[in-house]
């Protein structure tokens, strides 16, 4: 990768909408090229997809949450297959520590949120804490030079 494909991945990164003729003039590079860039790091899994960044907020999910799951009582995939079509979790990641698991997830009440808690509870401990804000969120990620 060089300083040229970084350069492409911070311009997406800024707006994933922007056409490959817009990356071309604020690039200076032809057309064909920046389209050729942007498929090698697409089948490097550099450029992994596109996609809108919506606020949970701004569609009626006003709590969101930090999830650590400790304590299993089934394995680890099976839990992770087993929450994977919960809509209230945004993101599940298998952690080292105290916790096996930490949830990223919203939603629109504290009842929800109850109802949540009380659909892990027999998967393993479950200690919650609500994100009051998000100083760093969605940073722009580049190779380290």
């Amino acid at each position: 990768m060089d300083q040229l494909d970084i350069s492409l991945l911070k311009l997406l990164q800024e707006d994933g909408r922007m056409t490959v003729s817009e990356l071309s003039k604020k690039m200076a590079l032809s057309r064909p090229s920046i389209s050729e860039r942007l498929l090698r790091l697409q089948e490097k899994g550099i450029i992994q997809g596109y996609q809108a960044r919506v606020s949970p907020a701004a569609i009626g999910r006003n709590i969101q949450m930090i999830i650590q799951i400790s304590d299993l009582k089934i394995s680890p995939m099976e839990f992770e297959q087993r929450i994977a079509d919960d809509e209230d979790i945004l993101e599940c990641h298998r952690v080292t520590g105290m916790a096996s698991h930490v949830l990223k997830a919203a939603v629109a009440s504290m009842e929800d949120l109850t109802k949540l808690v009380e659909r892990l509870m027999p998967y393993g401990t479950v200690n919650t804490s609500i994100i009051l804000s998000s100083p760093v969120n969605n940073r722009i990620v580049l190779p380290k030079e």
